[in-house]
């Protein structure tokens, strides 16, 4: 069974899925020691579409080419872990700009992605904690016109995650995230 944590959170964790098993995301591992953090760009389309193949069983690069097109605008930080040169995890993430009433100062985690290959050894972990250095960093200038100005950096950082996710829910509690003040709705159509 395929672990995918749909929109705007997509959490691909584990190929099989086994209540007894120690996840990526929750750290409960040792680590590889020689991942390397970076921004993501262009030239890692097919290092994330082949994880996102790896996972789901279907290739979708013009939606990954859409998707990380949009990964270098302002607001938008996306990082991705390198192993050895090769691409093994990603992280997409955006800054909110007043919407749903929400002020600019906070963070949305929209997708984290590791290869089943490099699950287990603290991949994702690091990355969600670079995405949060990133976050700190992020933000509007308090006051644009004057020549000193303070950088506002995300203060909250929100996500969505399915109720009866457990694991996924285990790992957000120890990131330090708690249950928030907003409620998901959706229609089907």
């Amino acid at each position: 069974m395929h672990i995918v944590f749909l929109s705007p959170c997509k959490f691909w964790l584990e190929k099989s899925f086994n209540c007894g098993l120690k996840h990526d995301i929750l750290g409960d591992v040792e680590p590889i020691t020689k991942i390397k953090i970076r921004s993501l760009n262009e030239n890692d389309l097919d290092a994330v579409v082949e994880i996102d193949n790896k996972i789901l069983g279907k290739r979708r690069h013009e939606y990954w080419k859409r998707k990380i097109g949009y990964a270098d605008i302002y607001p938008r930080p996306a990082l991705v872990a390198e192993v050895d040169g090769k691409v093994v995890g990603f992280i997409l993430g955006y800054v909110s700009g007043w919407e749903f009433g929400v002020p600019d100062t906070v963070g949305w985690i929209d997708t984290l992605g590791v290869d089943p290959d490099y699950q287990n050894q603290g991949v994702g972990k690091i990355l969600f904690n670079k995405l949060i250095e990133n976050f700190k960093r992020s933000g509007k200038e308090a006051q644009p016109e004057a020549k000193e100005t303070a950088i506002e950096g995300v203060s909250v950082v929100y996500t969505l995650v399915r109720w009866n996710d457990w694991n996924l829910l285990r790992f957000f509690h120890k990131m330090g995230f708690k249950k928030g003040e907003m409620i998901s709705l959706e229609l089907e159509i």
